[in-house]
């Protein structure tokens, strides 16, 4: 396979001597089998993982959205996976994006409001997105902004053809519609119809998301992603640690990372096994959450968010007087560094489960990187520990006691 640069530097674990040998051995034997399985996906039709293919054809014509480039305000509607992972994209390139996006992603009357009361409806464009077509949700506030009419020119529903309220209301009412394939789940789904339409309407390129999705079976990259699982999924089992901590020092990553959060909790949270993602923006938690990161109990793997990035004007701390003349023509991303070591000192030091992502710019080479790295990280894990990465039968529960109660 050809060689691809990575984007994104990953420091190995410090936390692997809280595992025996004896922990791993038969963890590694599972592992190579599991691999060839993703890599037959991805190059199978109709499996979960043939997004990750160059081959992989989308449900539409990009030539079709063309229609729809005009709008200059884009509402997303979705629920979980379906959004966040544009949410996702759109916050860390929004400085190359030239439209403004709103994303409803709750039960929130207020945005909706908002909407109906600050922007015209119908010179903004709606993309309605539910896998299943009968998200209560979504369905909720779609009823909600009323703008369902008969030809409407600035809708695009996408969910499974099926009978489901969502595609029946567009075939009703002759509204655009993408199919979303039924063998992708909602959390796995950035590089298909989901997240693929939302991000070419934001004018980006989406063969360079998808560049370097094939770098982690480069044998570098390869290792260190079956190490890192095989750490994880011995973590799950023993239960070590219950808590993923998400230190993270670039602003631009902070929803990708309720991304992954969705992605971990809901792919690995079963049979009275888990880890608990939390976000944590850094520095700020500095001065919050890192005494009981430090001192409290040690039952937390941390994952540090960081950029090498450093082109930022410097400041001059003389005019404050000479006490602080260590801050003098340093920029403010070399301090917020500074501090990330700093605290990477004391995790060594105090022997503390850690690893660190650091990221070479922002851009969507880096973001592709990212949500692919994790997906496998998060299902390859699953599998080593014997979970369903792809099922959430408790979330289930809910929904139809839910539909019971309002019945």
């Amino acid at each position: 396979m050809k060689k691809i640069k990575s984007k994104v530097i990953y420091s190995k674990s410090s936390y692997n001597h809280y595992l025996k040998k004896k922990d791993l051995k038969k963890t590694k034997k599972i592992y190579p089998s599991i691999l060839r399985r993703i890599i037959k996906d991805i190059n199978s039709p109709n499996n979960l993982f043939y997004s990750f293919n160059k081959n992989f054809k989308l449900n539409f014509s990009t030539s079709s959205l063309s229609k729809f480039k005009k709008f200059k305000t884009v509402v997303v509607v979705g629920m979980g996976g379906s959004i966040l992972g544009s949410e996702a994209i759109y916050n860390f390139l929004k400085k190359k994006i030239k439209k403004k996006y709103i994303f409803l992603n709750n039960i929130d009357n207020q945005i909706i409001q908002n909407i109906k009361k600050t922007e015209k409806l119908n010179k903004i464009l709606f993309i309605i997105i539910s896998k299943s077509g009968k998200t209560v949700e979504t369905l909720s506030n779609l009823i909600s902004l009323n703008i369902l009419k008969n030809k409407a020119n600035n809708i695009i529903i996408i969910s499974e053809k099926k009978e489901n309220p969502l595609y029946l209301i567009a075939k009703k009412l002759n509204l655009f519609f993408i199919e979303h394939r039924k063998y992708i789940g909602g959390r796995y789904s950035v590089f298909s119809e989901a997240g693929v339409v939302p991000a070419i309407l934001m004018g980006l390129n989406i063969l360079k998301i998808k560049k370097n999705l094939h770098i982690y079976f480069n044998l570098t990259n390869k290792e260190y992603l079956k190490k890192s699982t095989i750490e994880l999924a011995n973590y799950l089992k023993k239960k070590n640690f219950s808590n993923i901590v998400f230190l993270n020092y670039v602003p631009e990553l902070n929803k990708f990372l309720f991304w992954l959060q969705q992605l971990m909790a809901e792919s690995l949270g079963k049979k009275g096994k888990g880890f608990l993602p939390t976000i944590s923006e850094m520095p700020k938690d500095h001065h919050s959450l890192l005494q009981l990161y430090l001192g409290g109990p040690k039952d937390k793997i941390f994952y540090i968010f960081s950029s090498k990035i450093n082109k930022y004007k410097k400041i001059n701390s003389k005019v404050l007087g000479n006490d602080l003349k260590f801050l003098n023509n340093k920029s403010l991303e070399t301090i917020k560094s500074s501090q990330k070591d700093a605290l990477i000192h004391s995790f060594k030091k105090n022997k503390i489960a850690y690893k660190e992502f650091k990221l070479s710019g922002i851009n969507e080479e880096v973001i592709g990187e990212l949500f692919s790295y994790f997906m496998l990280e998060t299902f390859i894990t699953a599998k080593l520990a014997n979970i369903n990465p792809l099922d959430q039968p408790e979330v289930e529960q809910i929904k139809i006691t839910t539909k019971k109660i309002l019945s």
